[in-house]
């Protein structure tokens, strides 16, 4: 079965899935019972030290951006919100290190400088934010890799080991995709353990991410979770 079918320039997400995957709950459970001990990779705590003499020295909130890709949500949101500190952190070095004065004028961030762009992996560097109480305001996860066939559960952010980590870090979590059974499942996940979220469509005018303007370019409709 393929995953996508094309939509205009974008790609509309296909599953195998009827619903909120029946697993879920269980695997939620399991790693809420039996914390995450992988080790953490070398180049992970590197950039986590890097990115935590700056939040140490920071005075007021942080903002932390995941997968952000070649930062354009991390420059916004650091444009949007000029007293705090916003952290966007991407598995990809290429993405991190892409260089792009388009989309920095584009965005109109040139003179922004609140932010910090760093190449980590995710599922070591929120357990290492959370064990030094970061006082991260708002966490935003938009449009994280959906992984829609029902086999790759594990693979999703709700039904990964770190998934307690993630709900630890930051009073405001926002997620976004354009697969609303994504948010759907993240929403369960989070009720497990006693927090509430609200689904909304996103109608921003400004897109956060090259993703989200792809989406809506091509007549896709946008999610939000909230969660507090």
């Amino acid at each position: 079965m393929k995953n996508l079918e094309v939509i205009g320039d974008s790609k509309a997400i296909i599953t195998n899935q009827p619903g909120i995957h029946e697993k879920l709950e269980s695997l939620v459970l399991k790693h809420l019972a039996h914390p995450s001990k992988k080790p953490v990779q070398e180049h992970t705590l590197k950039a986590f030290e890097q990115v935590n003499e700056r939040v140490q020295q920071h005075i007021g909130n942080v903002i932390f951006d995941s997968c952000c890709g070649v930062g354009q949500s991390t420059r916004l949101l650091a444009k949007m919100h000029p007293d705090a500190l916003v952290i966007g952190i991407d598995k990809s070095a290429h993405r991190i290190n892409r260089n792009d004065s388009e989309l920095v004028v584009n965005t109109g961030t040139q003179e922004v400088d609140n932010y910090i762009l760093a190449r980590a992996d995710l599922n070591d560097f929120y357990r290492l934010a959370v064990e030094a109480q970061w006082p991260v305001a708002q966490h935003f996860i938009l449009y994280p890799n959906p992984w829609p066939k029902a086999k790759h559960i594990q693979r999703r952010w709700h039904g990964s080991a770190v998934f307690p980590e993630i709900l630890k870090l930051g009073s405001t979590l926002i997620l976004r995709s354009n697969w609303r059974l994504y948010l759907e499942e993240f929403q369960f996940a989070a009720a497990l353990v006693g927090k509430e979220g609200e689904i909304t469509s996103v109608d921003d005018k400004q897109a956060l991410t090259p993703f989200e303007a792809k989406y809506k370019a091509s007549g896709q409709e946008c999610w939000q979770l909230l969660i507090n």
